[in-house]
C-alpha cells in the first residue's frame, strides 16, 4: 500500500524539526522533502503492480447524459407500449427527481430512431451513430453501468472523483500521482471543453486534485491563440529573460523551503518549471499545419475549428502521440428533458463522426494498442416522458438504475455487448457495473491495482474507489 502523511501533519512535522537542533533537523527534512518530490516527479509507485495493457486514457465525457434508449440499448416493447404508462411493478417504488416524481402520468416513450446491427460482432446502434457503427468491432459497449446520482452535479463528480461530495482528488489526478508523466514538457493530465455549448456548469474541481499536492490537478486547454492561459510571455519579454527570472524565482523559492521544508514551495517550482517548458511544447502539439487532408476530412468539417469537438478529439490523439497521460474531454448539452426528437440528433451530429474517427486513427497509427478510449456520460435517461407526450416531441428525465458506455482499445475486448437492461430499460437484469467497477477496470488496465494506489488523508487512506469497486474482468481482452 502507497502511504502518504497528512500534508498538514508533515508540515508540522518539517517545523518542528527546522526549529530544532540548531537547524540540523531543517537538513533532514529538506532531504525528507527532496525524495518526496522526487517520487511526486516520476510517481509514487514505485513499480506498476501488475502488466499494463493501457500507457494513457482518452476520456470522452458527454456531459449531460445521453440516451442510452435512442442511442445503444433498442427497447421495440417501448414502442409497442408507446404513450401507456409505466408498470408499477418495473419501477418498483423507485425514487425519482423532482421534475418528474410529481407528475401524475409516467407514459412510455419509444424511441422514434431506427436501429441497426453492424459489424461482425452484430452490434446494436442507432441510425443517429453511423459512424460509431461503423467502428463496432473495436467497441465494447457496457450496457449496465449504474450509479447512485440522481443529478448532474453529483453525477459528474462520482464519474470523475469517485465520490459525489466536492473534495476528492480526480481520476486524472490519481493518474498523475500514481505513474507520473511520460513527457517532461507537457502536463500528464490535460482538459479540454468544447467551446460554446450550453449546459449544466462544468468546475474545475471536476479536474481538480483535491487532497493531493496541486501538480496533479489538470491542466485545462482552450481554443484560440494560447491554448493555457497566461503561458505566452508579455510584451517585452524574451525566452532568455524568462529563463534568467525562473533561476531567480527559483533560487527564492529553494532558500525559503530550506527555512521551513514547505511542500508547497516544492509544488510550486515544479508548476513554474513545467509552465516554462510548455512554451514551446504546447505551440507545436497544437499546430495542426502538418496535418494531411484526409485527417480533416475523416474528423469531420469541424476539425478545423479550434475548440469543437472534432478538433479536440484530434489534439487528443497528438497529445497521445507525445506520451499524455490521461487527455478529458467534455462535450455538454445531452441534457434532454425536452425536445430530445431534435436536440439529440444534433448532439450525435457533433460528436459521432470524431469520435469513430479518433478510434480508426489511433488504429491506423497503432496507438489504439495501448490508449484506452471512454466514451459515456454521468446516468442515463428514463423510459418514460418527462412533462407532455406528443406526436412530435418528447423528453427523458434522469436515470441512474442503468445506462450505457462504450470503451475501445488497449485491453478491452471489442465487438462486446456486456451487461443487459429489462425489456422497458428500467432495470438491470444481467451483469451490473458500478462507477467503481468502471473506475477499478480502469486503473487495471493501466497497471495499478485500484486498493493499492492509496494517500493519507485526515487519518485514513483515501483511493479512488473509496472502500468499493471490482474489476470487470469479463470486458478484458
Amino acid at each position: 500500500m502507497i502511504e502518504h502523511s497528512n500534508i498538514q501533519t508533515a508540515h508540522s512535522r518539517r517545523t518542528f524539526l527546522g526549529q530544532s537542533a540548531l537547524g540540523f533537523g531543517s537538513i533532514a527534512a529538506a532531504h525528507l522533502m527532496q525524495q518526496e518530490s522526487q517520487a511526486s516527479s516520476t510517481g509514487s509507485l514505485s513499480a506498476l503492480h501488475h502488466v499494463a495493457k493501457a500507457k494513457r486514457v482518452i476520456y470522452l465525457f458527454q456531459s449531460g447524459a445521453p440516451s442510452q434508449l435512442d442511442l445503444f440499448d433498442h427497447k421495440p416493447l417501448l414502442n409497442e407500449k408507446h404513450g401507456t404508462e409505466l408498470p408499477d411493478e418495473v419501477r418498483g417504488g423507485q425514487r425519482l427527481t423532482g421534475m418528474s416524481g410529481n407528475q401524475s402520468s409516467l407514459p412510455l416513450a419509444g424511441s422514434p430512431f431506427k436501429f441497426a446491427r453492424h459489424g461482425e460482432s452484430g452490434g446494436s446502434f442507432s441510425e443517429l451513430l453511423p459512424h460509431t457503427a461503423g467502428v463496432a468491432d473495436d467497441l465494447c459497449v457496457i450496457r449496465s453501468m449504474h450509479t447512485e446520482a440522481i443529478n448532474h452535479g453529483p453525477g459528474v463528480t462520482f464519474l470523475q472523483t469517485g465520490s459525489m461530495f466536492p473534495g476528492r482528488p480526480s481520476l486524472g489526478a490519481w493518474l498523475d500521482y500514481g505513474l507520473g508523466s511520460e513527457n517532461e514538457d507537457l502536463p500528464s493530465f490535460v482538459v479540454m471543453v468544447t467551446k460554446n455549448k450550453h449546459g449544466q456548469p462544468l468546475v474545475s474541481r471536476l479536474w481538480g486534485s483535491g487532497f493531493l499536492p496541486s501538480r496533479h490537478q489538470g491542466v485545462r486547454f482552450r481554443s484560440g491563440k494560447d491554448p493555457v492561459l497566461y503561458l505566452s510571455n508579455p510584451d517585452g519579454i524574451n525566452e532568455d529573460s524568462r529563463r534568467a527570472t525562473m533561476d531567480a524565482l527559483s533560487q527564492l523559492h529553494q532558500r525559503r523551503f530550506q527555512q521551513t521544508a514547505d511542500p508547497h514551495l516544492q509544488n510550486r517550482i515544479a508548476q513554474y518549471e513545467l509552465a516554462f517548458r510548455m512554451q514551446s511544447s504546447i505551440p507545436d502539439a497544437t499546430d495542426f499545419s502538418d496535418e494531411p487532408a484526409r485527417v480533416f476530412e475523416e474528423y469531420g468539417p469541424d476539425a478545423k475549428q479550434p475548440g469543437s469537438f472534432a478538433a479536440n478529439c484530434l489534439l487528443a490523439r497528438r497529445l497521445a502521440e507525445r506520451g499524455v497521460r490521461f487527455i478529458q474531454l467534455y462535450h455538454p448539452g445531452w441534457d434532454q428533458h425536452g425536445g430530445l426528437p431534435t436536440g439529440l440528433p444534433r448532439q450525435c451530429r457533433e460528436t459521432d463522426q470524431a469520435s469513430a474517427a479518433l478510434i480508426a486513427d489511433l488504429k491506423r497509427t497503432g496507438l489504439l494498442e495501448d490508449t484506452l478510449v471512454i466514451w459515456g456520460g454521468e446516468f442515463g435517461r428514463t423510459n418514460y416522458c418527462q412533462g407532455k407526450l406528443t406526436a412530435k416531441s418528447f423528453g427523458r428525465d434522469h436515470h441512474p438504475r442503468c445506462f450505457s458506455i462504450w470503451m475501445a482499445g488497449a485491453g478491452v475486448q471489442g465487438g462486446m455487448v456486456y451487461g443487459q437492461t429489462d425489456p422497458y430499460g428500467y432495470n438491470i437484469v444481467e451483469k451490473p457495473v458500478h462507477v467503481h467497477d468502471l473506475q477499478a477496470t480502469i486503473l487495471h488496465l493501466l497497471g495499478v491495482d485500484h486498493e493499492r494506489l492509496t494517500f493519507k488523508y485526515q487519518g485514513r487512506q483515501f483511493r479512488l474507489t473509496d472502500v468499493h469497486g471490482h474489476v470487470v474482468h469479463d470486458v478484458l481482452a
